[in-house]
């Protein structure tokens, strides 16, 4: 299992669609991306839409193959990880998909303010001890790092099958006055009509947790960045 990890890790190190962010550039330059991407990497001025903590890729990939009018970049810490996505879109020519092995707390460093329109969080770790309250993806800590690099109204989408960290990401947004544009503890009540990439796109958490019986929970919501 090790071999098979380095391997994956070696690999996507050589994809011309993955890139890596270290603590010690995320210091100093930052990615050399970073306010290029439209211009250097995509070359189209596409709205780019993120996924973060993105795991395999699945909502990068399943994103951009329902948008090609739009960009999407995943990023999560794991490169063996990132390897099942990646090695997807090179084999698929994929053009709008790339992927940034680091840590969301460089996202700073990884893009310009105003280079991104939307942001995807997907199952991430509730952090459900109050002790860990500050590791959580939607608190305010974290939604004033996507300010710096949102449009103004950009839009943060967030799928989980933790009830509580769907009310407590909601709370943040309310007591933010973000406003919300939609919300449902149980996605697949189908109360409304929704696009079919919520519901035809799934990662591997949501179909594991989806088997077990967990109502799957989405929230939608448009911040202010100024």
């Amino acid at each position: 299992m090790a071999k098979h990890k380095l391997k994956k890790f070696a690999e996507v190190s050589s994809f011309d669609n993955c890139f890596f962010l270290s603590f010690e550039d995320s210091q100093k330059e930052g990615l050399h991306l970073k306010g290029k991407w439209h211009s250097t990497y995509f070359k189209n001025n596409n709205p780019i839409v993120l996924e973060l903590g993105c795991g395999k890729g699945e909502y990068t990939i399943g994103l951009a193959k329902r948008f090609p009018d739009k960009n999407f970049i995943g990023v999560d810490i794991k490169g063996n990880r990132i390897w099942t996505g990646a090695k997807i879109a090179v084999q698929d020519n994929m053009q709008n998909v790339a992927f940034i092995r680091t840590r969301i707390d460089f996202i700073e460093a990884c893009f310009a303010k105003n280079e991104v329109t939307e942001i995807w969080i997907t199952f991430p770790d509730p952090q459900p001890q109050k002790t860990r309250e500050r590791k959580r993806l939607t608190n305010t800590m974290f939604i004033e790092r996507y300010k710096k690099i949102l449009v103004e109204d950009g839009i943060i989408n967030l799928k989980t099958d933790n009830e509580p960290f769907y009310d407590y990401s909601k709370w943040v947004a309310t007591e933010n006055n973000f406003e919300i544009l939609d919300s449902t503890n149980d996605l697949y009540s189908f109360d409304k009509p929704r696009d079919e990439a919520l519901t035809n796109i799934k990662t591997y958490y949501e179909n594991l947790f989806s088997k077990k019986g967990f109502k799957i929970c989405y929230l939608r919501y448009k911040i202010n960045t100024v």
